[in-house]
């Protein structure tokens, strides 16, 4: 053997372990490995948890000493099993129902080994080639998905929570723009006076991102004004025209209004018709949340989303009801003429001759820089399976919902808030012959916890009107009506355990 093909060997040597013409068979063997394993894994799940605790599982993690290699991927995937795949949370169960995580598609995964080993980073040209390209098409389908028209681009972003940013961001400064465009003070006055000013109205079911990036733009979360829903959880149109004429007299603006296509709790839908009408009669941009709901763009209830079109600006999660691996979620804009407020030319990056020369540099439009070829996930996922296909299986969760509301509605054991529009349910369960709220208060908390804890299922919990509710979120299709019962059942049951042990109280004397 010869001193090369030695080293070729040695895991002395730290260049044996980089991806290249030479270690290319073993990067096919590790992979390889890692994917039996995972697929092993995978087939002998019987429950979504281990239901191990965070003391649990926290010594076993910092036993590892990460100075002290293991040379042998082998072994290192022994390990992982013990630091993580064992007690990992599997969203593919039929019996995870907790939160807006989906089982994943296998294209989206073949996309996902792609993209990790060539390592395309789409900020630049000369950094993806056509990559860009893919992600530049991804979005022109996307956006006619939604009708926003010929002028409409945008972005892959990491989450909705980042693409609710970048809206809130355009709005704010569209707004300002209008403001200063108006003669009178010197503009450096004038722009003091306008950002105090501005508003952004949503929904009291709207997600929490919108007030988060508020915050980051330096409004405060006060500049959010909460608009009231109506008993389905939409956001009310005739409140939301008061809100907007309060504005005004008060001499406020306006900046934003957000609607949201999904709600996280509830999966409401607010009235983008009449959103859409009241933006335009007050000059206000109009944002669309469809992070949860856009899987309707694809599903034989389009008619959802009717108004949607009319949006300034909308935000999609593919990884929640495209069934794609996080991350994988866009922003995109009706006009793309407003996406140079977050372009900036550096010299060694995206001089501003290359806009000139028209090469397509995606940077010029993202709050990111660097950013991971994700969209590969999705265009495998329609060029494999088909947009009607992932459309079918986003109609089979929303179905299910509707078959469990009838379970809930129907079981005198739990109170259900709302019939769902999309793939979420909140109710409770209800202590029998007992009013008392804080009582069901600590048997719901308790039900949810045990119920983790045992690893059996996992459900998701959340507040109405202060009150402490249980929460499933249907995503998985492969989840049946007969496992909902089942999860329904074992929540009663933690539920009674719980009311048995409370203490009895003490007979009158009289």
């Amino acid at each position: 053997m010869t001193l090369l093909a030695h080293a070729a060997e040695d895991p002395a040597d730290s260049r044996t372990y980089l991806l290249n013409n030479g270690t290319a068979q073993r990067y096919h063997r590790a992979l390889t490995e890692s994917v039996d394993r995972v697929s092993a894994t995978i087939a002998g799940t019987t429950r979504p948890f281990t239901g191990i605790s965070v003391d649990g599982l926290t010594p076993t993690v910092a036993a590892v000493d990460l100075d002290a290699p293991l040379h042998d991927a082998a072994a290192a995937l022994d390990e992982l099993e013990e630091v993580y795949l064992r007690d990992a949370v599997y969203f593919h169960h039929p019996r995870y129902l907790a939160h807006l995580n989906c089982p994943v598609v296998i294209p989206a995964l073949v996309g996902e080994a792609v993209l990790t080993a060539v390592n395309s980073s789409l900020d630049t040209w000369d950094q993806s080639a056509g990559g860009t390209l893919i992600e530049r098409r991804l979005i022109d389908w996307t956006a006619g998905r939604i009708g926003l028209g010929a002028s409409a681009d945008g972005i892959f972003t990491s989450g909705g929570s980042q693409s609710n940013l970048q809206a809130m961001l355009l709005a704010r400064d569209e707004a300002c723009r209008r403001e200063l465009a108006r003669e009178g003070t010197p503009s450096d006055a004038r722009l003091t006076d306008v950002l105090p000013r501005l508003r952004i109205l949503t929904s009291e079911c709207s997600h929490f991102s919108i007030r988060k990036a508020a915050t980051l733009l330096g409004m405060g979360a006060e500049a959010v004004l909460t608009v009231p829903a109506d008993d389905h959880k939409r956001m009310r149109a005739d409140a939301l025209a008061d809100e907007l004429a309060r504005c005004r007299r008060d001499g406020l603006i306006p900046m934003a209004v957000v609607a949201t296509a999904g709600t996280t709790d509830f999966g409401s839908i607010d009235p983008l018709p009449e959103t859409a009408e009241l933006c335009a009669r007050y000059g206000a941009w109009m944002h669309v949340d469809a992070a949860y709901g856009c899987g309707l763009l694809v599903s034989r209830r389009r008619h959802l989303l009717d108004g949607i079109e009319r949006a300034d600006s909308v935000t999609v999660d593919y990884h929640k009801s495209f069934f794609q691996p996080v991350s994988s979620s866009a922003f995109l804009v009706r006009d793309r003429t407003t996406l140079r407020h977050v372009t900036y030319h550096a010299d060694y990056l995206n001089p501003r001759r290359m806009a000139e020369q028209r090469i397509p540099n995606q940077v010029d439009k993202s709050i990111q820089t660097t950013r991971r070829f994700d969209a590969l996930k999705l265009w495998l996922t329609l060029r494999i399976m088909g947009a009607r296909a992932v459309g079918e299986l986003f109609d089979e969760v929303i179905d299910r919902a509707a078959d469990a509301w009838k379970l809930l509605h129907d079981d005198p054991r739990f109170d259900v808030v709302v019939e769902p529009s999309l793939s979420t349910l909140v109710f409770r369960y209800v202590p029998a012959g007992d009013a008392d709220p804080e009582l069901a208060d600590r048997v719901n908390l308790h039900a949810r916890e045990a119920l983790f804890a045992s690893g059996d299922a996992i459900v998701a919990g959340t507040k109405v009107d202060g009150r402490h509710y249980l929460k499933f979120t249907l995503l998985n299709p492969e989840t049946t009506l007969e496992d909902i019962a089942t999860v329904l059942d074992l929540i009663a049951e933690h539920a009674g355990t719980f009311l048995a042990a409370q203490p009895r109280p003490a007979l009158s004397a009289h």
